[in-house]
């Protein structure tokens, strides 16, 4: 059991003394970057999947499927 609870305290003394964490501003930062390209990357994968039906229902409607 002391190893876990030396683990856990070093990890902690980690986590308080050695990690930087960003500032408030840093984070609203980011976030803003990352909800902007997930949005980017949602708006591909809905043209691709636009192109794609119409596509596949253009060559249904050619087979006359």
């Amino acid at each position: 059991m002391s190893k876990f609870g030396n683990y856990v305290q070093e990890a902690y003394d980690e986590l308080i003394h050695k990690v930087s964490w960003p500032t408030w501003e840093d984070l609203q930062q980011t976030t803003i970057i990352v909800l902007i390209a997930l949005g980017m990357v949602t708006a591909v994968v809905f043209g691709m999947d636009f192109v794609s039906k119409n596509t596949l229902e253009l060559v249904y409607k050619i087979l006359g499927k």
